[in-house]
């Protein structure tokens, strides 16, 4: 568990030093900083508005976070040829892995962190400047707590899609890893079609197929409420707890099947 640590931490000090994750993550505030004034350019829908792009501003940037960054957190050992060194000290492969998936987390977790916060304070300006007659129009408050849980989906989506990357990093190259992992992750937003394919097509053995790749291929649908918070729609506990664990036995299962495929590589 102490390797494991090490690494994790390691992953993090590496991913705070790129500049590529400053920017992104500066766009992604100044993004935030702009829709409040987009949101100015429409009364009555400005705090949906702003609610609505920071959100998306947070799943999108943080999308590209998980994927860049854990794409390489293999091959870019493989490639610089220290996957030599690191396997020469007492270091085994499944913790390898493992430290480089926490690491990545923690990473999201931080920027995402970040990000939720200049929401935040985004909206608690707009509160502040707005008059007490203008704000009995919002049917809810501009710091609405249930952003969180539209944010906290968004993290558990996230880690997903890092597993996702890092299982794809473990056998193919940089680039086809990241292809196959954006491709895998429009697909998930579109995996619940699959679910009643075989009512659309009239081949039964089509039918059976798509069943098959909809329970295999991960769902990222559920994940997304944005339009739920934003219009005000409740997200029950039960929801959030089943939702989750639905990603934790995915995570779990990626985790597996990557730490199966690099512990049998061959790095001579």
């Amino acid at each position: 568990m102490t390797v494991v640590v090490r690494i994790a931490a390691h992953v993090f000090k590496e991913s705070v030093r790129d500049k590529v994750l400053y920017n992104l993550v500066l766009f992604a505030v100044m993004l935030m900083a702009a829709s409040y004034l987009i949101g100015q350019l429409s009364a009555g829908q400005d705090v949906k508005i702003i609610k609505d792009l920071g959100l998306a501003a947070t799943q999108v940037f943080g999308l590209f976070i998980a994927v860049f960054i854990g794409i390489g957190l293999v091959s870019k050992e493989v490639e610089r040829r220290s996957i030599y060194s690191l396997l020469s000290k007492p270091v085994r492969r499944h913790e390898l892995i493992l430290g480089k998936y926490a690491g990545l987390v923690l990473t999201l977790a931080v920027n995402i962190t970040v990000m939720a916060m200049a929401l935040y304070l985004v909206l608690g300006y707009m509160s502040w400047t707005e008059t007490e007659e203008f704000k009995q129009n919002w049917e809810t408050p501009a710091t609405d707590p249930a952003l969180l849980q539209a944010l906290f989906l968004i993290f558990i989506q996230l880690m997903l899609v890092t597993a996702v990357a890092l299982f794809f990093s473990t056998f193919s190259s940089p680039i086809l890893s990241a292809v196959l992992t954006f491709g895998l992750y429009v697909v998930g937003h579109f995996n619940t079609d699959l679910r009643n394919f075989e009512n659309i097509v009239d081949s039964q053995a089509v039918g059976i197929l798509a069943g098959v790749v909809y329970y295999l291929l991960p769902n990222l649908a559920p994940f997304d409420v944005k339009a739920q918070v934003v219009h005000a729609q409740p997200i029950s506990f039960g929801y959030m707890a089943l939702t989750s664990g639905y990603a934790g036995a995915y995570i779990g299962a990626l985790l597996l099947a990557a730490i199966f495929i690099f512990s049998r590589r061959d790095f001579k």
